[in-house]
C-alpha cells in the first residue's frame, strides 16, 4: 500500500476511559488532573483524566497516519500526546456548532468534518459516540474504505481494538 490509511483518534472514551469505576483506576492507567480550555472555570477542579502510557507506542506501531478527532482539539497535542509519547499530530477542526451532540440527520457532530478532513483517503476512526447513523453517512459520502470503530468509554482501547485496527489496515493491502 503506497499511502497509509488515517487513524482518527478521540481522547475521551478510547484513551481516557471516563466511564470506568471512579474509585478503581483501570490497570496500566495513570491519573492526571488537566484543565483544558473548556474547563477554565476556576471554581471547577481540574478534570480527572486516566491515560495509559503504553497506548502511545501501540498507536505508533499501527500502520496508520495518526490524527486527533477530539473536542480537546489542539490541546490533545499539549496535554495528552506528551503523556503517551506521541509526536504532534494533525487536528481535525470541527464545525463551530460542535457542542451539539448530533446533527439533524442523526450523525454525531464530528462525522461530517471527519469525512471532509479525510479527503477521500481510507480511514479508521476510534470513538465512543459512533452509531449506525455515522456508518451510513460515511458509506454514502466517503469514496474510500472506512472503519468506524466504537470503543467502550468504560474500558478504553483494549488489545482487541488494536487487533481490529491492524487487521482492517492489513485488509486494505489486499485490495
Amino acid at each position: 500500500m503506497q499511502n497509509k490509511p488515517l487513524l482518527l483518534i478521540d481522547v475521551d472514551g478510547p484513551l481516557n476511559p471516563w466511564q470506568a469505576n471512579p474509585n478503581r483506576r483501570p490497570a496500566g492507567y495513570t491519573p492526571h488532573r488537566l484543565r483544558p480550555e473548556g474547563w477554565k472555570n476556576p471554581r471547577k477542579r481540574p478534570l480527572r483524566v486516566w491515560l495509559k502510557p503504553s497506548h502511545g507506542p501501540e498507536l505508533m506501531n499501527l500502520p496508520f497516519d495518526l490524527a486527533w478527532c477530539t473536542t480537546w482539539k489542539h490541546e490533545a497535542n499539549q496535554m495528552i500526546g506528551p503523556v503517551l509519547g506521541l509526536p504532534e499530530l494533525p487536528v481535525i477542526e470541527f464545525d463551530p456548532d460542535w457542542h451539539l451532540p448530533t446533527r439533524g440527520d442523526g450523525t454525531y457532530f464530528k462525522t461530517h468534518d471527519a469525512v471532509a478532513w479525510a479527503a477521500g483517503r481510507p480511514f479508521a476512526w476510534v470513538d465512543d459516540e459512533i452509531t449506525d447513523h455515522d456508518r451510513e453517512y460515511v458509506a454514502e459520502h466517503h469514496p474510500a474504505p472506512a472503519l468506524l470503530h466504537h470503543v467502550s468509554p468504560r474500558f478504553g482501547l483494549l488489545e482487541s481494538d488494536f487487533k481490529a485496527l491492524a487487521d482492517w489496515a492489513a485488509s486494505l493491502e489486499d485490495q
